[in-house]
């Protein structure tokens, strides 16, 4: 199940686009984060497609993101013969848990704690409270290993694109307000921002396991 070697991968700020590291790397060591995908129906691209170009005109240096989902857990550090350990017990905390739907249609402005990266999110308006019961989940199973648990009063969302540095100053105010009209008026964009939370995933370093939900 994991080839290669223990070592995680090189810790080059140029391979992933000036980003930062907010723990530095080190042998054995795996960046772990538990996360709900998001299944982005067909038209999903196209508000994108609508949504990005206007924000790029107050931030050019916004980036799509490649894949889309709602964090249940802050990146933590694992060592390698802890993974599957992990994986068994947070498989046992959340198998049991209904799949439901959710609705994220509220755009906001997000940044990391330590203000290097600006990200713009939908965050969720409508399935706040399941996501809450699937955190109590992830943290116990955090505490089980001496990890950080999640945040308190999560704002839970799915980020859609990203820029390094503090950007909020030019997104947040009219540009925000904007960009909420733009998805409040795409064509049938309450159907499209409802969608089904059907597994948690962990990623830990390149490998990825998923937990099916009832």
């Amino acid at each position: 199940m994991f080839a290669g070697t223990e070592e995680g991968p090189e810790d080059d700020s140029a391979k992933h686009g000036g980003r930062v590291r907010t723990f530095p790397h080190e042998r054995g060591n795996w960046a772990t984060h538990v996360y709900v995908p998001y299944e982005a129906r067909e038209e999903f691209p196209d508000l994108l497609d609508a949504l990005l170009p206007h924000a790029q005109t107050r931030v050019p240096r916004l980036v799509r993101m490649e894949a889309f989902h709602l964090s249940l857990s802050q990146s933590v550090v694992l060592r390698h013969h802890w993974i599957l350990p992990f994986v068994q017990a947070l498989k046992e905390r959340v198998a049991s848990r209904q799949r439901f739907c959710f609705t994220a249609d509220r755009v906001k402005i997000y940044t990391n704690e330590e203000k290097t990266r600006t990200f713009v999110g939908l965050e969720v308006t409508s399935g706040h409270a399941q996501f809450l019961d699937l955190v109590s989940e992830v943290d116990r199973v955090m505490e089980e290993f001496d990890l950080t648990t999640f945040y308190k009063d999560p704002s839970f969302h799915i980020s859609l694109a990203w820029c390094v540095g503090d950007a909020r100053l030019q997104l947040e105010g009219q540009c925000l307000r904007e960009l909420q009209e733009i998805v409040d008026e795409f064509e049938d964009s309450e159907m499209l921002l409802r969608v089904h939370a059907e597994q948690v995933r962990c990623k830990s370093g390149n490998k990825f396991f998923s937990v099916p939900l009832k």
